[in-house]
């Protein structure tokens, strides 16, 4: 599968964005599962589950939770990913056959922006994992003076290991894509082995071992109480994983077969994020017996223990995991959607140095404070702009195309997938709607309006914000399309 030579010439073209050809594709079943593995072995994902701990749900609740929001996403996760693997396209390249081949900017800026604020905040948690790592050794970086404003929230010695793991991330972007592969293939063997020291720890530290820990009851105190938790609780972890049901082309593309991303995805995604999750419900339920409160945040955890050699290999761990997730999941795909932006013009590498600056500049240690922000101000929030992107994709592709793609008019500026001036009005309005029910909520949520203004009866749908821009985007999406025709 090739493009035709007089296609190269166009703007939309670059070797970033090109079709990979069926001999080049590498991946199988085995890679896909040790990206998932390697991706949801990191720090986030532990603060996922810590976090409905912290919000008073007990260990049962909490690892459902999880797995049935991973559950959910992995259903746009495999249907996504069939285009990339059928044709070999990323996702900006994609998107243009439901948005037009200008439009097609909108979904992908929405993605990237998101990605950027993700990289940001993988790389504060990476970087702050050597600053515990330096501290133990070198106390003094303790106390350096603050040199920032006080209204940044950020401390000189922190801040100095959160660039330190910056450039570090960005000479990996220099180096290219591929050299992440064998560190996603270490890091799937060697977390796991970690994730179960820590485990044990929590299980040997306890007075009572894993029953007592388990035994910890849940704080709601009707069924009214839990539901109103739980269900914007499954938004969130739907959420979490949100950015990457969308471009999961941008690593489909890469598969020998449909089946290797179609098991290799199945077989790893729900049950290694519940798996991992498990393990940090149960250190988070064993702080509270061990230290008297809950610790959510596993780095400071960390900073308690005594020993130096193992904190030391706890920041290393964590170091090593933080890297290769952000590399693959925050920094590969908004590279190629600002890429697409200007395809002559900015390269995969330069769509990278894009996203780390921009991951700077959202303030990341703002946006973890605290476990509530964490899921309904961060999560629940941006799976409201991108579950609509979803459902209108989706729907395109199984129900409008039947999984047919013109491939060079992808690339064509004047093709199947011009529209009207590079802009599919249906694709354009269907996001419009599915984005608008959530913004009540939001606004509630982050106390820019009462609660008790005339939006508070919409403000729920917030709670089910992905859900929502999902279906009325597709929904949406499909009638207007069809009316077209």
């Amino acid at each position: 599968m090739s493009i035709d030579n007089n296609i190269k010439s166009s703007s939309l073209y670059s070797e970033d964005l090109a079709p990979i050809e069926q001999s080049k594709r590498s991946w199988n079943t085995w890679n896909y599962a040790a990206l998932w593995i390697s991706m949801s072995l990191c720090i986030p994902t532990y603060m996922l589950a810590s976090s409905l701990i912290d919000g008073g749900m007990n260990w049962w609740q909490a690892i459902l939770t999880i797995f049935l929001g991973n559950t959910v996403v992995l259903v746009p996760m495999i249907l996504n990913g069939h285009a990339g693997a059928k044709y070999g396209i990323p996702f900006p390249v994609f998107a243009r056959a439901s948005f037009g081949v200008k439009g097609a900017n909108l979904p992908a800026v929405l993605r990237a922006i998101v990605a950027c604020g993700w990289f940001g905040i993988q790389t504060w948690i990476g970087g702050y994992a050597l600053y515990q790592l330096f501290k133990v050794w070198y106390p003094a970086i303790e106390s350096i003076p603050d040199i920032f404003p006080a209204s940044w929230e950020l401390k000189t010695g922190p801040a100095i290991t959160f660039i330190l793991f910056w450039l570090l991330n960005m000479y990996i972007v220099y180096l290219g894509v591929d050299s992440i592969k064998k560190l996603l293939v270490f890091k799937a063997f060697f977390l796991p082995l970690a994730a179960l020291a820590l485990l044990f720890w929590a299980i040997s530290a306890s007075d009572g071992g894993l029953g007592t820990i388990l035994a910890q009851p849940s704080k709601f105190a009707t069924n009214a109480d839990f539901w109103a938790y739980f269900f914007p609780g499954l938004t969130g972890m739907v959420g979490f994983w949100a950015t990457l049901s969308l471009n999961i082309p941008d690593f489909t593309r890469y598969a020998v077969s449909q089946r290797a991303q179609v098991l290799g995805q199945t077989i790893a995604l729900p049950p290694s994020m519940t798996l991992f999750a498990f393990i940090g419900v149960v250190v988070t339920s064993a702080t509270t017996i061990i230290f008297g409160t809950t610790i959510w945040d596993p780095l400071v955890l960390a900073g308690k223990f005594d020993s130096k050699v193992l904190v030391s290999i706890a920041m290393i761990a964590v170091a090593i995991s933080t890297l290769a997730t952000n590399i693959a999941a925050n920094i590969v795909s908004p590279a190629n959607d600002f890429a697409n932006l200007a395809p002559s013009k900015i390269s995969f590498k330069t769509g990278g140095y894009i996203t780390g600056i921009i991951g700077v500049l959202i303030f990341p240690w703002k946006l973890i404070a605290d476990p509530t922000g964490y899921i309904f101000t961060w999560l629940i929030a941006y799976s409201g702009l991108l579950g609509p992107v979803g459902g209108i994709m989706i729907a395109d592709y199984f129900f409008i195309r039947s999984k047919e793609l013109k491939l060079e008019h992808l690339y064509k500026e004047k093709g199947e997938y011009t529209y009207t001036n590079g802009f599919n009005s249906a694709a354009i309005i269907a996001l419009v709607l599915g984005i608008l029910p959530n913004i009540p909520g939001f606004l509630t949520t982050t106390n820019v309006i009462d609660k008790t203004t005339v939006w508070s009866w919409l403000s729920h749908l917030y709670n089910y914000a992905w859900f929502v821009g999902f279906i009325v985007s597709g929904l949406v999406y499909w009638f207007l399309m069809k009316t077209k025709k």
